[in-house]
């Protein structure tokens, strides 16, 4: 691979992997495996290393999944909360023993195996044994405080009067669903005639999230805590004897963990938690293998985004052998043709199979995958199966190729594969199919959130031509909603008001729910904040869209193709003449507008303020607030337990301020 074509990979590859992420840390809405996201970072790291001019500073291969999401107060960790370096390899697995051993000069090191559960990472904060916060992974260095819905969580203790108890500890696991509270929530979807959720990790990364806690309420999430994060005075100098600590405050703990000497013993240990894990009522995809001691994981460090002293050895997906019965087109929101295999039934991870995705013809054939085929399927992390191979040998003589249609099977439009991509795509906008998509993601909380207009309610205006497009959901009127199913008064006038109330949302909202190519939540945000409104967004060329952050030319080039469609722009006039009325973010201007075109980074605890009260007000004052610290920061805001990014912006020569520091500089740049 020459230069210029490892440029592009990187590139695609960097793209791919930040949407999937989206997906998977913000929307708890994966499209991928984990091992087939593993593969892309491992195929991105490669390069990276090979071509070390071309890596990028916010790689994502050096940054931990990113969680934040709008509607959460953030607050900082008083010590960084890492993601775990991952394998699937034996040999992968040994060779971090032997750097540990190298590490620490030690041919012999003590570990604690314990079961990798796939949930949602939360640190817990107990003050005097009582408990006063709990908040997410987040970026590492700051989480969404999910409190609120955390103390909702039954065997998690809000205090503990054991003596001993210090005067502040983090204590940290995983939130999760248990398996078969996830069957009786899609049971009752079922006949509800909602869709089922896809597995028990997506639903309790969701729920935590989720701002009615009525809601969170009716479901019941459990906790399973096995770490410490900072704590005041120290009360245990292992990992193992944590654990016991945590036995005897009562707190819930896994069923099993492992204490053992070596590569050997602790290969043996995860070998036994792999013949177990299915016994277990939770969702457990790995084992994560710790250096016991801490003041040996004090001396193998870190990176930036995970320790020296952990691994996570993630367990071989499960398989089974069925036969494909049938292969069904699906048509998303963007025209994309996906195939889905018709299974029969079989059991795998521990629930009934009958589908399972084909990704595009492209990998389809590669597999040569037919109708009549036996295949051996897996369910990797929880996801839905996919079709791994078929098993050739047992194909029936009178099989043939699958012919992927030349039309859509929705609307019957023509099919064309654009160029450069692998998919086919349906050309008719208006296929109901691909109107169903968009209206879908129109109305998701992570775009215009309406309440009350889900998947099952799309479905129905759609079939009976009540809307086709994002302006006739404000044409609704109650007459239209009585007549749906499940629909009383009352649902019908709430479904109104939030169709009413969305008019006003903020603008970022707006453009991320018109499904603009590449543009997310994050880059709608951005664009929100230089233009202000669709008019002047309208209006902007290529080179003027390209100087936003995080906009690049492919971007800038779908933007200005959206607006310039005719069909796009009588859609967008139409919404505006129906009322639509977005709030533009406040841009500060003139003598408020001290720190324009300067970025800033804050990170630690500061004295006074919360972390999201200085951001909005550096913001207010035409500043940037970044997550990390690069080249292009300015200053570096800095309190009380500042960790990587403090280290980071002093080998930069970044100026770092304290909270003082910052008020002083406001201070000094307003001429007061």
């Amino acid at each position: 691979m020459n230069e210029t074509a490892a440029a592009e990979r990187i590139r695609f590859l960097t793209h791919e992997i930040r949407r999937h992420n989206e997906l998977y840390f913000r929307k708890a809405d994966p499209e991928i495996s984990d091992f087939d996201y593993d593969l892309l970072k491992q195929e991105l790291e490669k390069l990276e290393r090979a071509y070390p001019e071309l890596a990028r500073e916010d790689s994502p291969t050096g940054q931990v999944g990113e969680d934040l999401s709008e509607g959460f107060q953030t607050y900082q960790h008083r010590l960084p909360m890492l993601s775990l370096d991952n394998t699937y390899s034996k040999d992968e697995f040994f060779a971090f023993v032997e750097r540990v051993g190298k590490g620490l000069e030690s041919e012999s090191t003590e570990f604690v195996v314990e079961p990798k559960i796939d949930g949602v990472a939360v640190s817990v904060t107990y003050e005097n044994g009582q408990i006063v916060r709990a908040v997410t992974r987040g970026n590492g260095s700051e989480g969404d405080d999910i409190t609120a819905n955390a103390v909702l969580i039954e065997e998690l203790p809000k205090s503990f009067e054991e003596s001993g108890a210090p005067e502040i500890v983090e204590v940290r696991g995983e939130i999760y669903m248990r398996n078969d509270e996830f069957d009786r929530i899609n049971s009752e979807r079922q006949t509800e005639g909602l869709e089922a959720f896809k597995n028990p990790r997506n639903l309790a990364a969701g729920t935590v999230k989720m701002l009615d806690r009525a809601e969170v309420a009716k479901r019941q999430l459990n906790i399973i805590l096995y770490g410490i994060g900072f704590c005041q005075p120290d009360i245990v100098e292992t990992q193992w004897g944590f654990h016991e600590k945590l036995r005897e405050w009562r707190f819930p703990v896994g069923e099993r963990f492992w204490k053992v000497n070596g590569a050997v013993q602790a290969w043996e240990a995860i070998e036994q938690l792999d013949a177990m894990r299915n016994d277990f009522p939770y969702p457990t995809d790995g084992a994560v293998v710790k250096v016991n001691g801490f003041r040996e994981q004090a001396i193998l460090g870190q990176t930036s985004k995970a320790p020296r002293w952990a691994i996570a050895y993630k367990f071989a997906a499960e398989q089974a052998e069925t036969l494909l019965e049938d292969i069904v087109i699906q048509v998303g929101r963007t025209g994309v043709l996906t195939p889905v295999a018709q299974l029969k039934p079989t059991t795998l991870a521990g629930t009934t199979v009958s589908r399972a995705t084909l990704h595009n013809a492209e990998e389809m054939e590669r597999k040569d995958v037919r109708v009549g085929d036996t295949v051996i399927v897996e369910k990797a992390g929880e996801i839905i199966p996919a079709v791994l191979r078929v098993v050739k040998e047992k194909r029936p003589l009178e099989s043939a190729p699958f012919v992927f249609p030349a039309t859509c099977p929705e609307c019957g439009s023509e099919t064309r594969r654009l160029e450069g991509e692998v998919a086919l795509r349906c050309i008719n906008i208006e296929c109901p199919a691909q109107v169903r998509g968009r209206l879908e993601h129109f109305a998701s909380r992570q775009c215009m959130d309406i309440e009350g207009l889900g998947i099952a309610v799309v479905n129905q205006l759609v079939a009976r031509t009540l809307v086709s497009n994002y302006a006739d959901i404000y044409r609704l009127t109650f007459d239209n909603l009585i007549g749906l199913e499940k629909f009383a008064e009352k649902s019908a006038n709430n479904l109104l008001e939030a169709i009413e109330k969305s008019k006003g949302n903020d603008f970022w909202r707006l453009l991320h729910g018109l499904g603009i190519p590449q543009v997310g939540a994050a880059a709608a945000k951005d664009l929100a904040k230089a233009y202000g409104s669709v008019a002047r967004l309208r209006d902007a060329g290529v080179e003027s869209l390209i100087e936003v952050e995080g906009i690049g030319e492919k971007t800038a080039e779908g933007i200005m193709a959206f607006f310039q469609n005719e069909a796009n722009a009588a859609i967008v006039d139409d919404l505006f003449r129906l009322g639509m009325n977005p709030v533009a973010p406040e841009v500060p201007e003139g003598d408020d507008a001290i720190f324009d075109g300067m970025t800033f980074v804050i990170t630690g605890t500061l004295a006074t303020m919360k972390r999201s009260e200085a951001k909005a007000l550096i913001e207010s004052k035409g500043g940037k607030a970044a997550g990390s610290v690069s080249k292009k920061t300015d200053y570096l805001v800095a309190g009380e337990s500042a960790g990587s990014k403090l280290s980071k912006a002093e080998s930069l020569g970044i100026p770092v301020l304290s909270e003082e520091g910052l008020l002083a500089l406001i201070d000094s740049r307003s001429g007061n």
